[in-house]
């Protein structure tokens, strides 16, 4: 039996549905149904389209992937990696987004990978977010000023490591950690390791192997709860972007005076 024709049969049963409900739910057949489950025909594209869309799991997992073991359709093991789904949603099938409270933090490490850890936590809209799976995670510390103790980083789950952006912020779930907010260099190819940066130069970097990386969520935006004083907003990031900034700003001042 091919793959995809046991995920399709699988995960009809994780729904509680028949082949003719399921059949119904699609607006296929139940011989459509039948045939695609004992592998008499493959489904074309456009089923497998209807199948993702259904189930929200991406065409290439159903194909290449066994699902057999996954006993939820919104969160599922594929090999030794987690592929989340973006599933919850509120009367208006609008996302909404978890939020890990700080006095749930610390537990996050043992419960990331249990379903109903993840389905108690407050949900959240936040309707300018990009798509993905996004999770709202609580910082406490200095490390990463201007972001102060009480605020929340809204980050997207990242599924590969090589998606990871040198200089970017993450929240990485580390084994021997647990949850932290760091700035991320990436020396998986060369090292075998990401090399994790605070923004508040009084603490060293460190790295990181990479079988030790549980998950890694990339900064999207960030909830503050507190103002910040002057003296707070000079030790952080926000400095070298405005120089950043300043060198962009002189190129387009020097291109203006060539042309004028």
């Amino acid at each position: 039996m091919k793959v995809v024709q046991s995920n399709i049969k699988h995960l009809r049963g994780l729904k509680g549905f028949s082949q003719e409900r399921f059949a119904d739910e699609l607006g296929w057949s139940r011989s459509m149904v039948g045939s695609y489950e004992e592998g008499r025909s493959e489904p074309p594209i456009d089923r497998l389209i209807e199948l993702s869309n259904y189930f929200d799991i991406p065409i290439d997992i159903l194909v290449k992937n066994d699902l057999r073991g996954a006993n939820d359709t919104s969160f599922i093991e594929v090999g030794n990696k987690r592929i989340l789904f973006p599933i919850t949603v509120n009367d208006t099938d609008e996302d909404l987004i978890e939020i890990v409270p700080a006095k749930a933090s610390a537990g996050y490490l043992q419960g990331y990978s249990d379903p109903e850890y993840i389905e108690q936590l407050q949900k959240i809209k936040l309707p300018f977010l990009p798509t993905g799976t996004h999770r709202a995670f609580p910082i406490s510390g200095d490390s990463m000023l201007p972001v102060k103790s009480g605020a929340f980083i809204v980050a997207r789950f990242i599924d590969n490591i090589d998606d990871v952006k040198n200089g970017k912020t993450y929240i990485v779930l580390t084994k021997q950690d647990g949850l932290v907010y760091k700035r991320v260099y990436n020396k998986v190819k060369e090292k075998h390791y990401l090399e994790l940066h605070s923004d508040n130069k009084a603490y060293t970097p460190y790295n990181v192997k990479i079988e030790d990386v549980i998950e890694l969520w990339e900064f999207t935006c960030c909830i503050n709860t507190q103002e910040y004083s002057k003296d707070e907003l000079k030790l952080s990031s926000i400095m070298s972007m405005l120089q950043e900034l300043n060198v962009e700003l002189k190129s387009i001042k020097d291109l203006e005076k060539g042309l004028y």
